[in-house]
């Protein structure tokens, strides 16, 4: 894994459609910030679920940060968010209070029970590559080797797919990064 002087990038989902969605997310940010180096954040869209029952739609947003933590101990630290946050898991596709997925560090590729990186299917979700198009557009995929851009270009997927809650930054209250 290539690390920097200040540590790997980390890119982090953050997704909510349960009590209070947007200070959910906000939250999860402002922790994020206090833990991790150089924090910037999306936008923060306005997604419909994934199948499942009907729920309402979800608040999505991705935040781009530095960080020193093994793969492992941010993990830890995503599950944290989420159980402070209140998150059970009663079923698969169940609503959530906080969902927080580890997507990228640095270039490592990462295969075990219980973690994979980068993120299983992140590349197929819109509504996680349309949020990393504001935070990391270039960013690569370690595996495929192919860019955010270039994966939202194939699909056709751009900011315009989903109305946006919040501008790029205003989550953590700053302006466009």
């Amino acid at each position: 894994m290539s690390s920097g002087a200040r540590g790997d990038t980390v890119l982090l989902a953050l997704g909510s459609n349960l009590d209070t969605p947007l200070d959910r997310l906000r939250q999860a940010a402002t922790f994020l910030e206090s833990t991790l180096v150089g924090v910037s954040v999306s936008a923060v869209y306005r997604t419909p679920p994934e199948g499942g029952a009907a729920q309402p739609d979800y608040l999505n947003a991705v935040v781009r940060a530095r960080s020193e933590m093994t793969p492992r101990e941010l993990l830890g630290l995503a599950r944290s968010l989420e159980e402070r946050a209140g998150r059970t898991r009663p079923y698969h596709g169940a609503p959530r209070t906080l969902d927080v997925d580890l997507l990228f560090v640095g270039d490592a590729v990462v295969t075990d029970a219980d973690l994979e990186i980068p993120h299983p299917r992140w590349d197929a979700r819109d509504f996680v590559v349309v949020p990393l198009l504001d935070v990391a557009p270039e960013w690569r995929d370690p595996r495929s080797g192919r860019s955010v851009s270039e994966i939202a270009r194939a699909a056709g997927w751009s900011a315009s797919r989903f109305p946006s809650v919040l501008d790029v930054g205003e989550l953590l209250g700053r302006a466009a990064q």
